[in-house]
């Protein structure tokens, strides 16, 4: 496994001296209510799909007809690059490692991706810092589109925080987040990186891209004050979102509000039986791969061998044949234990038909019959 990716359990709190900016969370885990939910973008809403945005989280009414059983593998490489600066985390039980109980049969589970720009600082501390956010806000689980968004945004807070107590930590991170939560799947994202969906081998994409260009994304821009230039966020950056770069003139104010926004945006899905796993990955994956081409290539080795992580460096090092010239950071989670079947394509009407001559000599034959 390559620098730069981080499994879950591993000690992602380190201090400055060890190479990461100081944590104000550090410590260990607390039970006081997290703070006041933040927004800071009213006019920017989370979207989501076919989703109950309470989910009910009782023992007796907990869904039965399908609970995944979710298996993570992550990779990571350093590509082409001098440095590496994307991060990964793979949680299969994340309440688990808090110290919590589940409110509910099936798995409580959180996966990350975090494609850093100008240093890795930002990608560390948001890897570390959104799920203790998550999981120390009140409103989880049962409100968990407000509580995913308001993790990304306390989480720029407090890496502006840990920048002023040390400039040298100033970077920024695009942040993609999933968690499933029972039968839910929720994915947010703030940036370029993408989730995609397998459904029954086809492909379901459950994030947007945020780039300058992006016409919903220049709009926001534009209203916030800042302008696109040949496709970059005021000159300066090529994604429309991220958490951090607070040391980039323009892109930010002390609130946190301007042209570069940390508020991610949220889908969520009720799993199926025909789900089977969820593709996450950073820009340098779906730069040589189409949400499609990933799926058939990910299907079609979970099928030979039925391991998340050995697919995960089969994508990564797919994507180095394609010559994609980034970093290189890939998450897969299945939802079963076994591989995914064989699609069986429904079998055609065959259709007979008689041709020209066949009917002349058909027709001849009941004439001498009258005869």
């Amino acid at each position: 496994m390559e620098e730069g990716s981080v499994k879950c359990g591993e000690n992602v709190n380190e201090s400055a001296s060890g190479g990461r900016p100081p944590n104000p969370l550090a410590g260990s885990f607390r039970q006081t209510p997290c703070k006041p939910t933040l927004v800071r973008h009213s006019f920017v809403k989370t979207r989501s799909v076919n989703v109950s945005s309470e989910p009910e989280m009782s023992s007796e009414n907990c869904e039965t007809e399908f609970v995944p059983i979710v298996r993570s593998g992550g990779w990571a490489d350093i590509g082409f690059r001098q440095s590496m600066e994307d991060v990964y985390v793979c949680c299969d039980n994340f309440m688990q490692d808090y110290g919590l109980k589940n409110f509910c049969d099936g798995p409580y589970a959180f996966y990350g991706v975090f494609d850093g720009h100008g240093g890795k600082h930002a990608a560390d501390f948001a890897c570390s810092n959104i799920p203790k956010f998550i999981i120390e806000d009140v409103g989880f689980p049962m409100e968990i589109e407000r509580v995913v968004s308001s993790a990304f945004l306390h989480t720029d807070t407090a890496f502006a925080e840990a920048c002023s107590l040390n400039s040298s930590v100033a970077s920024g991170t695009t942040a993609l987040a999933a968690l499933v939560i029972g039968r839910s799947l929720v994915v947010a994202n703030a940036g370029d990186c993408r989730a995609v969906l397998c459904r029954k081998g086809k492909a379901i994409e459950m994030s947007r891209d945020h780039k300058p260009a992006c016409s919903k994304e220049k709009k926001r821009i534009e209203a916030s004050g800042g302008y696109v230039y040949d496709g970059y966020l005021n000159g300066q950056l090529n994604v429309a979102r991220a958490i951090g770069d607070w040391h980039m003139e323009g892109l930010k104010d002390s609130n946190g509000l301007g042209p570069l926004s940390a508020e991610p945006e949220v889908m969520e899905v009720k799993l199926m039986e025909e789900d089977e796993f969820l593709i996450m990955g950073c820009d340098g994956i779906w730069d040589v791969f189409r949400s499609q081409n990933a799926v058939d290539f990910a299907r079609r080795k979970l099928q030979e061998h039925n391991d998340p992580v050995v697919c995960c460096k089969e994508l990564v090092a797919e994507a180095l044949k394609r010559r994609s010239g980034d970093n290189l950071a890939v998450v897969v989670v299945c939802f079963h234990l076994r591989p995914p079947p064989p699609l069986t394509a429904p079998r055609p009407r065959v259709q007979r038909s008689i041709s020209a001559e066949g009917l002349r000599e058909l027709q001849s034959f009941l004439d001498s019959l009258g005869n």
